[in-house]
């Protein structure tokens, strides 16, 4: 077969698979009224692989060649099966290459330590992707209650941008929202083969329109420092600095810390905020 009919094949695979999704079986909302293609849409794939509509449709009409890693992202957004995806590969003409699991992230012991001390000071540790590996209580009465959100969904990206809570307790939240999406890209240019951070890219892309834009604006940034203002509901209004600081042991893990200056309102908000959390975690007396 011709490098032209290789391209074409390709390109009539692509539709064929993409007709055989909906958008409910990929998680995407249907939307409203009726559907004029069967499955997914052009544009829907593309965001979902992470990519730019204009490149998925010339692949789509056999106009161009696709690297590897974007047959990687397009293959696990169509839900391709492996015998599906070699011959994705196969039709390219490209290598199959598995993709590199990397050992799940556990908080160093010394952060795990430093965390417990922490009674008044709240603090997570984020490691790739943005994700929250470890937290103390005072951050979870501050933010939210990392427990209760599934392991693969604690990743402070997606939560600032699923949780509709998110969107009252920051005072800014464009603003925080703008610089964590500029935070993601970072981590997109450090690992660009991670399929949990191409997933998460594609899911936020399809789910809100803010995210898309500002990830195609490609704004970078570094978690470093800076302020926060919370509007919290029960310490009422905080104004907080934020520091990272980089685990020696593991640079992909780095402990971020929300403090005040001493004989503020916002100290004072944090301790009444720290005094409540205890209170919360207090088990109930026995009844007789």
């Amino acid at each position: 077969m011709s490098s032209d009919a290789h391209l074409n094949e390709l390109g009539e695979f692509l539709k064929a698979r993409r007709a055989e999704l909906s958008p409910r079986t990929v998680g995407l909302p249907h939307g409203a009224g009726p559907r004029r293609v069967a499955g997914l849409r052009r544009e829907e794939v593309a965001q979902l692989a992470a990519i730019s509509t204009d490149y998925y449709t010339r692949l789509e009409q056999g106009r161009m060649q696709a690297s590897a890693p974007v047959l990687e992202a397009i293959a696990r957004a169509l839900h391709l099966d492996d015998d599906q995806r070699n011959y994705l590969f196969g039709l390219a003409g490209k290598d199959i290459a598995r993709p590199r699991r990397r050992a799940r992230q556990r908080v160093q012991p010394q952060l795990r330590r430093l965390l417990d001390d922490l009674t008044a000071t709240p603090a997570v540790v984020m490691g790739r992707r943005m994700d929250v590996i470890a937290w103390n209580s005072l951050a979870a009465a501050l933010v939210t209650d990392f427990e209760e959100i599934p392991e693969k969904q604690r990743n402070y990206v997606r939560i600032l941008f699923t949780d509709p809570a998110m969107r009252t307790l920051y005072a800014d939240w464009e603003t925080v929202a703008r610089t964590c999406v500029a935070q993601l890209r970072m981590e997109a240019a450090k690992y660009p083969d991670d399929p949990r951070l191409t997933a998460l890219v594609g899911e936020l892309s399809v789910q809100d329109p803010h995210f898309r834009q500002w990830w195609a604006a490609h704004h970078v940034a570094t978690l470093s420092v800076g302020t926060k203002t919370l509007n919290h509901p029960v310490a009422g209004r905080l104004d907080l600095d934020w520091d990272t600081l980089t685990a020696s042991t593991d640079p992909d893990q780095q402990l971020v810390i929300w403090t005040a200056e001493v004989g503020t309102r916002t100290h004072d908000g944090l301790r009444i905020l720290a005094s409540w959390a205890a209170e919360q975690q207090r088990p109930a007396a026995p009844v007789h």
